[in-house]
């Protein structure tokens, strides 16, 4: 994927869709020692790895959040094995009030146990 920039991923989303995004940005751009890459399609998280992606598609937030072990969340669409160690989890919000604090701590817990590296 190409490096962009944030409006050029965000260009074209409704006023929703961006209000969504952008919280999770935030949220993102707030944990220690997180780089933000934008790419055309989605936006990412990671220290030497990355931990959390996230893109809007119609009208959904698509967040995946890579852990150590499987998890549960209101909103899990689906986990999987992605390496050894690492399980993905795709979670799909449509609402913005489905954004809670048991989605921040799995996010949290990516960023420092998969973020720094799992070697």
């Amino acid at each position: 994927m190409a490096i962009t920039t944030w409006s050029d991923f965000t260009g074209g989303l409704e006023a929703d869709d961006l209000a969504f995004i952008t919280h999770y940005r935030d949220f993102c751009r707030s944990l220690d020692e997180a780089t933000e890459e934008v790419h055309r399609s989605a936006v990412q998280y990671k220290q030497a790895r990355i931990f959390t992606s996230a893109y809007v598609k119609s009208h959904y937030l698509e967040v995946q959040v890579d852990l150590l072990h499987e998890a549960k969340h209101p909103a899990l669409r689906t986990s999987f094995a992605s390496t050894k160690k690492v399980t993905t989890h795709r979670i799909t919000l449509r609402h913005l009030e489905q954004w809670d604090d048991d989605l921040e701590d799995l996010i949290r817990e990516a960023a420092e146990t998969v973020g720094p590296r799992t070697r």
